[in-house]
């Protein structure tokens, strides 16, 4: 096999050689799952050691002492998230320590068979991560969990207004557009950030781009990135429960993220109480208290295993993801539309077009107080809709996920692909690696799911 160009959409370590795959490092602003994108680095990191990989982490916050006792060696900044750091305006534009720590981990750790994968920098690591990691660029593989590469807000959307952007990052439309949440100030930072964060990314030359829903491609490439470099690579999904929910039989609302303003708890709890639903809320956040106190005839959970949202989703009739700006995917929607639960989510969801089309879900503009209500109590009213929702959910929605193993299946041809080949540790049973010590590079975009 050929090696790559050193471009940024090659293969190979540049030697003339293809490498065996000797460690994986994790790169991410978070070592605790704390949001999608954290929570599928370190799930990524678990699978993969527990595969057998030698798994390393480059983290920004203080590393969780339950990923060494899984095998895992984490590095870590012991930084906290920018918000309320006074040092946030300096750090989130160029993190001096973030670079050094990724810079000398190199220094002292790489090998030709190592491959790096990058997922979170915007709260702690900075773009001063790509920086760090030029030298590996070629054995390089990021994440999209949302739209920070292309967009200064990581969202393409007004946050004001809800309104999606059609500018492209730093036009002067862009510049122009008063789409930050927190304010003009907060933009023109985010729009400096970005244009240190473009200079060192290099779009026009990007790595492989593993984007978590097929309409992010788009939006991606108006920034630059190559369409050949952005690969669609569905979340790992696992159901709130193995057997179809008996939704129609149940009464309740659930809702199922953090308690903010972006996902819009607020919402769901204004619609439950219009459409007369009793509403049950998992996960914490900001707004939890004053939530609370608002709305007491509402059950708020907290965080949760998963097993313990399995059993209070076995009681809901219906999931509302009311979220104030597009989701990217929607984990929580796949999560209750793979067990039985219909869905109602705002139709800027990237997922939204998908779950519709398959009979499992509504989409509704969660801010049109009055439509997301009236969704809920046609819901409410009807047994034979819900019960129709509830089989579409569970049988027609399969392939708009992978299962955890599927998952880090894709990611190794995605490795693959980076190295040339990829040596699976002896003992391997899972995935497309059972009874085989070597995966052959699969083309990048294709998964063992075949998505």
């Amino acid at each position: 096999m050929s090696t790559g160009t050193g471009t940024g959409t090659g293969t190979g370590t540049g030697t003339g050689m293809s490498a065996p795959l000797q460690q994986i490092v994790v790169i991410n602003d978070l070592s605790h799952a704390m949001g999608g994108a954290s929570a599928l680095a370190v799930a990524s990191a678990r699978r993969l050691a527990e595969r057998g990989y030698r798994v390393a982490m480059l983290v920004g916050d203080r590393p969780d002492p339950a990923l060494a006792a899984a095998g895992i060696a984490v590095t870590g900044l012991g930084q906290a998230r920018l918000l309320g750091r006074a040092s946030a305006l300096l750090d989130g534009l160029w993190n001096r320590a973030a670079a050094r720590m990724v810079r000398d981990w190199i220094a002292a750790n790489d090998t030709p068979g190592t491959v790096y994968h990058l997922h979170g920098w915007s709260q702690i690591l900075s773009p001063s991560v790509f920086a760090a990691l030029a030298p590996v660029r070629e054995r390089l593989v990021i994440s999209a969990h949302d739209f920070f590469l292309a967009c200064p807000n990581g969202a393409f959307t007004n946050f004001a207004t809800g309104a999606p952007c059609p500018h492209t990052a730093l036009s002067r439309a862009c510049l122009a557009e008063a789409c930050d949440r927190r304010g003009q100030a907060h933009k023109a930072w985010r729009a400096a950030r970005h244009a240190v964060q473009r200079r060192v990314f290099q779009p026009q030359s990007s790595p492989p781009v593993l984007a978590i829903h097929a309409a992010m491609r788009p939006l991606l490439a108006r920034a630059g990135i190559p369409a050949e470099a952005i690969h669609p690579l569905p979340n790992p999904v696992t159901p709130f429960s193995t057997t179809r929910i008996v939704a129609e039989r149940n009464g309740d609302v659930l809702f199922v993220g953090r308690i903010e303003a972006t996902k819009g708890a607020d919402l769901a709890l204004a619609a439950a109480r219009r459409a007369a639903m009793p509403i049950m809320l998992v996960g914490d956040g900001a707004d939890r208290a004053r939530l609370a106190a608002e709305y007491p005839e509402a059950h708020f959970a907290g965080r949760l295993a998963p097993a313990a949202i399995g059993a209070l989703a076995a009681s809901a009739r219906v999931l509302v993801m009311p979220s104030r700006y597009p989701e990217p995917y929607g984990l929580a929607a796949m999560e209750a539309a793979l067990a039985g639960l219909p869905v109602i989510l705002p139709p800027s969801a990237l997922l939204a077009p998908d779950l519709v089309a398959a009979g499992a879900a509504i989409a509704v503009d969660p801010r049109d107080a009055e439509a997301f209500a009236a969704a809920l109590t046609a819901l409410a009213a009807d047994d034979g809709r819900v019960e129709a929702m509830s089989r579409a959910a569970f049988a027609a929605t399969r392939h708009l996920a992978l299962s955890p193993e599927e998952w880090i299946d894709a990611l190794l041809a995605h490795y693959s692909a980076r190295l040339g080949r990829v040596q699976v540790p002896a003992g391997t049973r899972s995935g497309s690696a059972s009874g085989s010590k070597l995966i052959a590079a699969r083309p990048l975009g294709t998964s063992a799911a075949g998505i």
